[in-house]
């Protein structure tokens, strides 16, 4: 089975390097596309960042997204042959709406006060201190993380995501609380869901059940 594994454009591939080889050794061909070039570009972004993910695909594969990549999956449908896509702690599709526009105000407003010459500072940057010590305690899984991650580009936040419906047979993997409404809102669709008490980062600090969950919901796909 073909696997595109996709980072959220906020952060970077190591997202998904525990859990890649545990995947190909069972069998399955991976790959994982680097989405963070686009994020020190000029926008649009949207469309750059699905044009990324789609040269990756070369056969219909089933994509497995974490968090923010949710929002690219119509377009990458739209350009490449997705058979299937798996949301891991991701946002669901929002076409016509931007980033920003899904998320509370107070977070959006706080966001946008960070803000310096239209940059945002790194992921990581944004969370209280100690908080990223909590989700990687691994300090080489973490190292890899972090190092990858840069500023981004307020732009991206702003700009509505293209107005394209999702058409792919979709699963969701939640991994931690956050992403319960998503999760709810995957089975009220009836999508196969899968739940497990990790964090959001659970990719990198519990790759083998997280692996597990992939391959199981790969197969209902």
């Amino acid at each position: 089975m073909k696997l595109v594994l996709l980072h959220s454009p906020l952060v970077g591939p190591a997202t998904w390097k525990a859990v890649a080889p545990l995947l190909q050794a069972r069998g399955h061909d991976v790959t994982l596309p680097d989405l963070s070039p686009i994020m020190a570009e000029h926008g649009p972004y949207y469309p750059a960042l699905a044009e990324a993910a789609a040269a990756a695909i070369t056969d219909p594969v089933i994509l497995v997204v974490h968090s923010g990549a949710g929002a690219l999956v119509p377009s990458i449908a739209a350009l490449e042959a997705v058979r299937g896509t798996i949301f891991v702690d991701a946002l669901l599709p929002h076409p016509g709406e931007s980033w920003f526009g899904g998320v509370p105000e107070q977070l959006g407003g706080r966001l946008k006060s960070l803000a310096k010459e239209d940059r945002l500072p790194p992921w990581h940057a944004w969370w209280p201190k100690g908080a990223m010590e909590r989700l990687l305690p691994d300090r080489t899984a973490g190292a890899a993380f972090l190092a990858e991650q840069a500023e981004l580009p307020l732009a991206y936040f702003e700009e509505a995501a293209p107005d394209i419906p999702l058409t792919t047979p979709s699963a969701y993997l939640r991994l931690s609380e956050a992403y319960d409404t998503d999760a709810d809102a995957a089975e009220g669709a009836e999508w196969p869901v899968l739940r497990l008490n990790l964090q959001h980062l659970g990719m990198l600090t519990h790759p083998q059940p997280v692996a597990d969950a992939i391959q199981l919901l790969a197969g209902q796909l």
